[in-house]
């Protein structure tokens, strides 16, 4: 055999696992699970069958009209499109601010999920809650501001969280453009509605949904980077951008079963390629040393 098929030869493990390495890493997209484009009612707002009038349709990848007005806490007239600014997204929450209950829950839900990420309101990113009860105003947002604000605990927030109320003029085209769906009972003199916040990117376009009042940190942070466009966040959330995908039928993010195949299929193949170039290293230092020893032995 010559030296160069014998080299060939040698190398012919090595060869074999980079071209499954690269056969695993061409798997098409395509073959991922396609994503369901609008989550049903019961899903969206966890409230019973009978209360079919109440929760999201799915708006994603249309716009919120950027030119609606409402008041701010502070008594000031403002346009939603205020609260836009380039690379940072938007969190969209519809509450009213003396709801007995689950808006409550809702916005101090979304304080405590939002503490423990690095990203910080104002900064990176606006949160605007969006009252959709037309008698309430001013007075009212600033009571919730004082009481949802020093609960996330950052002093960039009291910039960066916005109160609003506003007129039916204004209310009805925003909760129409986000899909949200409610119902006043006189009865009760309250509203029935859905529990859930809504991402916009920098140019109002709907990105993700989140339904419910408790909101993994680790979903928010994932969404909050993918509606950013990715301008916001750090290498490692591009990692697991990869390993986890929005599932918009329950307005959460999940393991990407086939990329964590693939990355850990990939990995596998790196670790064993590296053991097969070790153990051709040892191989020739060892088979150097014996060409060495019968020389001297000549």
């Amino acid at each position: 055999m010559s030296n160069r098929s014998a080299r060939t030869a040698s190398h012919a493990p090595l060869l074999v696992l980079l071209a499954a390495l690269l056969a695993l890493l061409a798997v098409p997209a395509s073959a991922q699970r396609a994503q369901p484009a609008v989550a049903s009612d019961a899903q969206a707002s966890g409230l019973p069958p009978q209360l079919g009038k109440v929760g999201f349709d799915q708006r994603l990848g249309e716009h919120v009209p950027l030119d609606l007005e409402f008041v701010d806490a502070d008594g000031k007239t403002v346009r939603l499109g205020d609260y836009f600014h380039a690379g940072k997204p938007v969190i969209l929450v519809p509450v009213y601010y003396e709801c007995p209950m689950l808006c409550d829950l809702t916005l101090s839900g979304l304080a405590q999920s939002l503490k423990p990420l690095e990203l910080t309101i104002g900064t990176d990113f606006e949160v605007v809650s969006v009252s959709f009860d037309p008698d309430e105003g001013p007075e009212q947002a600033a009571a919730a501001r004082s009481r949802y604000v020093p609960r996330y605990g950052r002093t960039e927030a009291w910039q960066g969280w916005h109160f609003l109320t506003g007129k039916p003029s204004s209310i009805d085209p925003f909760t129409e453009s986000i899909g949200f769906r409610y119902q006043y009972d006189p009865e009760r003199d309250e509203f029935a509605h859905a529990a859930g916040l809504v991402m916009v990117t920098p140019e109002g376009e709907i990105s993700r949904y989140f339904f419910g009042t408790d909101q993994p940190a680790k979903d928010l942070r994932l969404g909050l980077v993918e509606t950013a466009g990715e301008r916001i966040g750090t290498p490692i959330d591009t990692i697991l951008l990869y390993c986890y995908h929005y599932d918009p039928s329950l307005g959460r993010y999940t393991a990407a079963t086939l990329n964590l195949l693939r990355a850990g299929g990939a990995l596998t193949v790196l670790l064993l390629g590296g053991f097969v170039v070790v153990m051709l290293r040892r191989e020739r230092r060892a088979a150097a040393g014996g060409d060495d020893s019968s020389a001297r032995t000549a």
